[in-house]
Order: C-alpha cells, then structure tokens, then sequence
C-alpha cells in the first residue's frame, strides 16, 4: 500500500510540472516566432542599406567615410571618425537595422 501510495504521488507530481511546463511553452511560442520569421526574410544587402541609409541621414556623420558590410546578418563598421559621440551614433544605426544579429566595431577615431 506504500509504494502505491508513494507512486501515485510521484505520477500526480511529474503531471502538474510536465503540464506547467508544457503551457509555458506554448504562451512563449507566438511572440518569439514573428521575430524569428521577420528577421529571417531580411537580406543582408537590405540589412546594409537601412544603416547606410540612416547614416547618410545623420547630419554629424556628414563626410564620414564608413564602410558597411553585411554577412548572414553580421553588420561590420569600418572606417575613421572625428569622436567616440560618432562611434555611438553609427553604433546605434547598425543595431537599430532589422535581421542585424552581431555588430563588428572596427571603427577609430581619428586623433
């Protein structure tokens, strides 16, 4: 009578954690598949001209040379700028761009 007793309460338990568990799951589920699928659609020449675009649009960036280059989402910055302030604009572009997944900095400043 023990061990039955012992098993069902073992039984009972792993089914409330598996069904908690379970629903937590399917809640998460359709907010991060939208992302997953938007930034997926998102071609890296699409990716490279939403930053180029934006700084062009940047009027501190103006006569900036920066070279921007996409690879499976990888953003990478290249070039020489006047200030650190300009750094962090050109920064903030890249990782605002969809489908961005990692920002290469290879950035300086000119001294």
């Amino acid at each position: 009578m023990k061990i039955f007793n012992h098993i069902f309460l073992l039984t009972a338990c792993s089914t409330i954690v598996l069904t908690a568990c379970n629903k937590a799951d399917h809640i998460a589920s359709p907010t991060q598949a939208p992302v997953a699928r938007a930034n997926a659609n998102v071609s890296d020449a699409d990716i490279t001209t939403h930053v180029k675009s934006a700084l062009n649009n940047d009027s501190s960036l103006a006569g900036q040379d920066i070279t921007v280059v996409t690879t499976k989402g990888d953003v990478r910055l290249t070039g020489v700028v006047g200030s650190q302030a300009q750094v962090d604009t050109v920064l903030g572009a890249a990782r605002a761009a969809e489908g961005a997944h990692s920002i290469h900095n290879e950035l300086t400043v000119k001294q």
